[in-house]
């Protein structure tokens, strides 16, 4: 089942191609423009981009995580899942799983790229590529407990961000200080047992937590 819904969450994603690159795109442009709108040196541009990599990730994550349950509730197939004999916690799974590997993948694969052009060196890259890959599904995983309690809304993007922005603040705080560390030359290994601990407590609760969430929306 949970395999099963990662290939139909990837082909549903794949029939809408453009609804795949919003998320990429707004990372790619707010990375971007800073070095526009704040100083092309590469002193500059070295401090901040630990800080302007993480919340352009963070934020495009949001953007796209509010798609995570809407097409399911709107026609009715979620409401179906959730009383079948199947496993909704696995199914849930397999949702947040495709969702990184279509939202958070390609900001990491992406994210050295950008990290050139912030005047980053090849350990500092390095740290930035470890970062958000730790990083990106936690936010995923975090991101799905708020798309799940608030997929009976019609606008719950805002209130995603509200109930999500306390949760992202640790990984955002590590992502950026083992980048900081990376790029100092200093041992970053502390920052990742951190991060994979909260990765692996993460995807411990959060696809029960999202499953409880989606079924309380069902029923009012």
């Amino acid at each position: 089942m949970f395999i099963a819904t990662i290939k139909r969450e990837l082909l549903l994603n794949f029939r809408q191609p453009a609804e795949m690159l919003n998320p990429l795109v707004f990372f790619v442009l707010v990375v971007s423009l800073f070095p526009l709108g704040i100083s092309p040196s590469a002193d500059v541009l070295q401090m901040i981009a630990p800080g302007v990599i993480w919340v352009a990730a963070l934020l495009a994550t949001l953007l796209s995580m509010e798609s995570m349950f809407r097409s399911d509730y709107e026609d009715g197939s979620l409401e179906q899942i959730a009383v079948s004999p199947q496993s909704f916690v696995l199914v849930v799974f397999g949702k947040i799983a495709s969702h990184w590997i279509i939202s958070g993948l390609p900001l990491v694969i992406l994210s050295p790229v950008l990290g050139i052009m912030l005047a980053l060196d090849a350990e500092a890259l390095k740290g930035v590529l470890i970062s958000l890959m730790l990083g990106t599904p936690i936010m995923s995983l975090l991101g799905a407990i708020g798309a799940g309690l608030t997929v009976g809304l019609r606008k719950g993007g805002i209130l995603i961000a509200i109930l999500i922005l306390p949760l992202y603040v640790p990984v955002l705080i590590l992502g950026t200080a083992l980048i900081q560390a990376a790029d100092a030359g200093a041992d970053y290994t502390g920052h990742i047992l951190w991060l994979g601990a909260l990765l692996a407590l993460s995807a411990g609760i959060a696809p029960i937590a999202t499953a409880a969430g989606v079924r309380i929306s069902l029923s009012h």
